[in-house]
């Protein structure tokens, strides 16, 4: 059984791709929908077929199957039940088919729109599962605005195309049953139908291709458009301050007018093919009609009956064509959804299963090496860092101190050598029950456009507990008195866009408060006071030397006042530790930090 799954998945995703990927999204679900548009078809076809007994019996004859062909099992069936062949036996069997083909639509319709908001939610939980779960290193070689487009704008379009490709897929089953019913009343006539109609896709070819073309320029101007949007919200201080806004405010509406014009090709061909549907359909009618019966000398009654299965065929045909030719106008975001999907699979971090409750002893790296393409910016490097030790990595920009930090973090793993913590190897650790013991604390502090209550606690519950522990991290934090009698609405005040209404002494001081909420061992601070003043880094950093010898604090600094306290200060250059030991005693065997120190006249 699971062989024969396995060879129909290969048949399925080699020969019919789109399905494929439906299907292993949607699985079973896909055949019952079919099944389901099957059964409303054959339903729709059933009770159609009624109207030649009808026809007849209003001829004033009782019976007359043969312009039923292979159809008069339904009068032969009548006849069986004992009931009489009559006009009333007719229309009751032919209201009964059409009864039971609108319930059948209603839980037809209700499934597809159950099937639509599974999808719909499938595609957000996967991207954003997805998302959380990539490698730091991938994601920030990632496109951001192609992210951001996909997570926001590709899924609403994914899903129509879904429904587009769905509604086409409905219509060839839909053709199958009509021409089925047509081709068991009259076979020939079914044949010149179905050639006549087969021919009329060849119109449709080049507008298929010139959809999908335009379809991936959409795409591929979203993707942009989205990136310069999140650029321009992040610098909009800069652009402002400099007069740029407007040159770079040019460059987002010319993507705008680059998805407009894409978007109106589309629309174009939409239309076209709208258009085109009905002419073709009657031309193709009328054509087979004249045929049938100036060459082929054929009966107009059954023409009749057999044209109402070849119109609703041909109908379900042209309405065919439509759907797919909306389903190619967004064909171009399920490219795009696929590729983040691919991307997004094959950048998954992959964790441990040893589970970190508490740090108690101590971090541990041993010759360490990372690479960022061919080159290689933390080299071969050890090191030890002891429970509520305080330390520090200094030197030049690009010196290898982010980097390292990222690896004492889990956010990158090392190309070579090994990280543990507390004797457990990086690679058997749970990463995120270990950076759950971490506090970070950057030079941009991080601000959610919420209440300072959200802000600190991280939505977590407002109760008598949670709230003694709020108060005593905004005090260990030196921001209590401030929210306490400065905030009219205290710690329900909303703090605006990334802080707004704060200063930039009083953001950092909420950034750390959050942190200091949390049940933490590790605290590190990443250039964290280098954008304030200096007598508001003062403060800060008074703060910060009251927790030490409560946490682990790791430092990354330039300012060499903010770490004179540090118990142990490591000195890099190239990816390299050329020295460390206490300020003092850095100072004392460095000339380059004894110089550092001077420039700094710290």
């Amino acid at each position: 059984m699971t062989k024969a799954r396995e060879h129909f998945k290969l048949f399925i995703d080699k020969y019919f791709e789109t399905l494929g990927y439906f299907y292993r999204k949607l699985k079973s679900r896909i055949f019952i929908r079919m099944v389901l548009s099957s059964g409303v078809g054959i339903l729709d076809g059933l009770g159609l077929a009624m109207f030649v007994p009808l026809l007849a019996l209003a001829g004033g004859v009782e019976k007359e199957s043969q312009n039923l062909g292979k159809l008069d099992f339904i009068t032969d069936l009548l006849d069986n039940l004992g009931i009489g062949l009559t006009i009333i036996s007719v229309l009751a069997t032919m209201v009964l088919f059409f009864v039971l083909k609108g319930i059948l639509k209603f839980f037809n319709e209700m499934y597809a729109l159950r099937v639509k908001q599974f999808f719909n939610r499938m595609l957000r939980v996967e991207l954003t599962d997805g998302l959380a779960g990539m490698k730091y290193d991938h994601f920030i070689k990632t496109d951001a605005g192609q992210i951001h487009n996909a997570v926001s704008g590709e899924v609403t379009k994914v899903n129509q195309a879904f429904e587009s490709y769905f509604a086409s897929f409905e219509q060839v089953v839909l053709v199958l049953v009509y021409m089925g019913f047509a081709f068991s009343i009259d076979a020939r006539f079914a044949t010149i139908i179905c050639v006549a109609g087969g021919l009329s896709q060849f119109l449709f070819v080049n507008i298929y291709k010139a959809t999908k073309k335009s379809s991936q320029e959409i795409t591929k101007g979203a993707n942009f458009n989205q990136g310069l949007l999140l650029q321009f919200v992040t610098n909009y201080k800069y652009l402002r301050a400099t007069g740029l806004i407007a040159f770079f405010k040019k460059k987002i509406i010319d993507t705008i007018d680059y998805i407009q014009d894409a978007s109106y090709k589309v629309g174009q061909l939409n239309a076209l093919v709208n258009s085109l549907r009905e002419p073709i359909l009657i031309i193709i009618v009328c054509s087979v009609i004249l045929l049938q019966i100036k060459v082929f000398g054929g009966n107009i009654g059954s023409i009749l009956i057999s044209l109402m299965f070849f119109y609703r065929a041909l109908t379900s045909m042209m309405l065919m064509q439509v759907s797919y030719n909306k389903f190619l106008s967004v064909s171009g975001s399920m490219d795009n959804m696929k590729e983040i999907e691919v991307l997004m699979n094959s950048s998954q971090d992959v964790d441990g299963t040893e589970v970190i409750d508490n740090f108690d002893k101590e971090i541990r790296l041993s010759n360490v090496s990372f690479l960022y393409g061919k080159k290689k910016v933390v080299d071969n490097i050890s090191l030890n860092i002891k429970k509520n030790e305080s330390i520090a990595f200094v030197g030049e920009s690009g010196s290898g101190k982010t980097t390292l930090v990222n690896i004492i973090c889990g956010l990158f793993m090392p190309f070579s050598g090994n990280v543990e913590i507390d004797n457990l190897n990086f690679k058997m650790l749970n990463k995120k029950s270990y950076q759950k013991r971490i506090g970070y604390i950057t030079q941009e502090p991080v601000i959610f456009s919420d209440t300072v209550f959200n802000n600190v606690t991280f939505w977590e519950e407002k109760n008598a507990k949670n709230l003694v522990k709020f108060n005593k991290a905004l005090k260990k934090a030196k921001i209590f008195d401030y929210i306490e009698n400065e905030c009219h609405e205290k710690e329900e005040t909303i703090l605006g866009n990334n802080g707004v209404n704060l200063s930039g002494g009083q953001r950092q001081r909420i950034s750390i408060a959050r942190e200091l909420y949390k049940d933490i061992d590790i605290l590190i601070l990443d250039e964290a006071t280098s954008a304030l003043d200096a007598e508001t880094e003062k403060e800060i950093q008074a703060g910060i030397d009251d927790l030490r010898g409560k946490y682990t604090i790791i430092t990354i600094a330039h300012r060499l006042a903010t770490i004179k306290n540090a118990d142990n200060i490591f000195l890099m250059d190239k990816g390299v530790i050329i020295g460390n030991g206490t300020f003092q005693e850095l100072k004392q065997k460095s000339e380059r930090f004894k110089k550092m120190v001077s420039l700094q006249e710290v």
